[in-house]
C-alpha cells in the first residue's frame, strides 16, 4: 500500500554569526519546498530553470533518505520528489542542510520510524559534519549546538526580532574550499579569547542587545579573518555599515554571502545605500523565523514542472 503524498517546507539558515563557528544557526524566511509521492522509480526534479540538480543518486535528499533507511535496515520505496527552492545554492544560506533535513524527514515519514527531534538533529549533523545549519532548518529559530559522533545537544530559542540584509554574489563558494583556508589549530590563549567573544555574543542576543552582539560578531577570530581573502569585499562592506547604523556585518556561514544585522524596518533603506556602491551583489532583506521543517498543504502553485 502506497503512502499518501505530502509536502515539506524547510527553512534556509545562516550560521556562525561570527564567532559561533560550527555551533550557532538561525532559520530564515527562504524555504525549500519538497513534494513527495511514491512512484515506480526514483525521480527528483526542481522547478527552476536556472538551478541544476545532480543525478538522483548524488542528490542530497536521496543520499540522506537512503542513509537513514540503510541505518535502520529498511527498504525505502522509489519516490517522485518535486522541489522548489528559494535558497540559493552554495552561497552560505543553508541549502545543503535544508536538503539533508528534508531527506531525513522523508525517510522518517515513509518508513514510519518515529524518530525524535534529537535523533533527527544528530543524524543531520553527522551527515553534514556540523550542527549549525542543520539544527536551524530542523527546529527553526536560533539554535546553539555542540556536536560529536555520539550525540548532538541543541538549545533552541525563538527567532530574534531583527532584520538581515543578505548580499549574495553571483559566484559560488563551496564549503570545502572555504574550510581549506582555516588553520589546523589555534594557540591556547587565542582559543580562550575566541570562546569569550562567542559567549558574550550569545548573552547579548538573549538580552536583545544588538549593538553588543554586532560588535562581537565582527570580533570573531575563528574563521572570518582567514576566509576574508576569499570574500575581499567583507571588510569594505563592514566599514560602510558602521556609517549606516548596521549592528554587525559578517559572512553567512562559510560565505560568500555577506549579511548585515540591522534594526527592524531599516533593512530596505540600508540595503539601498549599500547596493549603490556594491553593485555586483543581489540584495535581499531576510527575517529570522521560529518554524523548522513542517508538513504543509501540497504546493502545486509553487511547484510547476514541465
Amino acid at each position: 500500500m502506497k503512502h499518501p503524498s505530502f509536502c515539506l517546507k524547510i527553512p534556509g539558515s545562516t550560521a556562525n554569526l561570527g564567532p559561533g563557528f560550527d555551533s550557532i544557526g538561525l532559520a530564515i524566511d527562504r524555504y525549500l519546498y519538497v513534494n513527495v509521492e511514491e512512484s515506480d522509480k526514483w525521480d527528483i526534479q526542481i522547478a527552476c530553470e536556472s538551478m541544476s540538480l545532480p543525478d538522483t543518486k548524488e542528490n542530497l535528499i536521496y543520499l540522506a533518505a537512503t542513509h537513514i533507511s540503510n541505518y535502520f535496515k529498511k527498504e525505502l520505496p522509489p519516490l517522485k520528489i518535486s522541489m522548489h527552492s528559494e535558497i540559493p545554492l552554495a552561497r552560505g544560506l543553508g541549502s545543503s542542510a535544508a536538503a539533508i533535513v528534508a531527506g531525513i524527514e522523508i525517510a522518517d515519514i515513509i518508513l514510519k520510524l518515529k524518530l525524535s527531534s534529537k535523533e533527527k538533529g544528530h543524524f543531520a549533523s553527522r551527515f553534514e559534519g556540523h550542527p549549525d545549519n542543520a539544527t536551524a532548518s530542523l527546529y527553526g529559530g536560533l539554535t546553539i549546538s555542540t556536536h560529536s559522533e555520539e550525540t548532538t545537544e541543541t538549545i533552541i530559542f525563538p527567532a530574534p526580532k531583527i532584520e538581515i540584509i543578505a548580499m549574495i554574489p553571483e559566484s559560488e563558494l563551496k564549503t570545502k574550499e572555504a574550510r581549506s583556508v582555516l588553520p589546523e589549530a589555534l594557540a591556547f590563549r587565542k582559543a580562550i579569547e575566541g570562546s569569550s567573544i562567542s559567549n558574550v555574543l550569545i548573552a547579548a542576543i538573549l538580552q536583545n542587545d544588538w549593538i553588543m552582539a554586532g560588535k562581537m560578531m565582527e570580533k570573531d577570530i575563528f574563521h572570518q579573518p582567514y576566509r576574508s581573502e576569499l570574500v575581499p569585499d567583507l571588510p569594505k562592506i563592514t566599514a560602510l555599515g558602521h556609517d549606516l547604523g548596521v549592528y554587525g556585518t559578517i559572512l553567512s556561514g562559510a560565505g560568500p554571502t555577506i549579511i548585515s544585522f540591522v534594526p527592524i524596518n531599516k533593512g530596505k533603506q540600508i540595503a539601498q545605500h549599500i547596493s549603490e556602491i556594491f553593485i555586483d551583489y543581489h540584495f535581499e532583506v531576510l527575517q529570522p523565523v521560529s518554524n523548522g521543517v513542517m508538513i504543509v498543504p501540497n504546493y502545486q502553485t509553487k511547484i510547476q514542472l514541465l
